[in-house]
């Protein structure tokens, strides 16, 4: 039970900090009906949950063996990272209520989540340093055990996160929607544009 719950406290703490799928799942409880936005959030954890196990077994290593694959990552990353924020920046919302039903198609709800956990390189080093270091103080036999807690504080915190937005989201109007988009897309444009410069950067060196 202790492996169990260090594995929460260590998946809350890795998804706890404002990032690009919190803002994914906040902007979805916002701008969505609460059937997708709840459908948008199981799929941002699926795709959360993978990262993790990913992260706790080593793709952080991958990652600095083959530096072209951190190369391809960082680059595509920040270019379709940079491309969601002038979406967000453009985007117009006239209607945020319980109808609303904003053209989000299943297909294109699961290709922006897979890029906004997968194509994260900053999730992955991160998640990569947390997750793979604290690893080689576990025995082997604990791995499931904590592993299972990192994946349950996943699901907790973004399921507790979408339904808290989606309650209180009738105190939004179009006119605040509107600016947290673009405080959203501002931030996003940035990360991506702080991963372009990591990229220039690395290859540059």
């Amino acid at each position: 039970m202790n492996f169990f719950l260090q594995g929460l406290t260590m998946g809350i703490a890795y998804d706890a900090p404002i990032g690009l799928a919190n803002l994914f799942v906040i902007n979805a409880a916002l701008t969505q009906t609460r059937r997708k936005s709840f459908l948008t959030t199981l799929i941002i954890i699926i795709f959360d949950v993978s990262l993790a196990f990913a992260c706790f077994f080593g793709i952080g290593a991958v990652m600095k063996k083959f530096e072209w694959l951190q190369l391809i990552i960082l680059l595509v990353g920040s270019l379709i990272v940079i491309y969601m924020g002038i979406n967000l920046l453009r985007s117009q919302t006239t209607d945020i209520s319980a109808e609303a039903d904003p053209e989000m198609t299943i297909f294109k709800t699961v290709t922006s989540a897979f890029v906004v956990i997968w194509f994260n390189p900053q999730a992955i080093i991160d998640g990569s340093m947390m997750l793979g270091a604290f690893q080689v103080t576990l025995p082997n036999y604990s791995y499931p055990i904590f592993i299972a807690g990192v994946g349950i504080a996943s699901a907790l915190w973004f399921i507790v996160l979408n339904a808290i937005v989606t309650k209180f989201k009738d105190k939004f109007n179009a006119k605040v929607l509107r600016i947290i988009n673009l405080v959203c897309g501002v931030i996003i444009i940035l990360y991506g544009g702080k991963l372009l410069f990591n990229f220039i950067t690395l290859l540059i060196h």
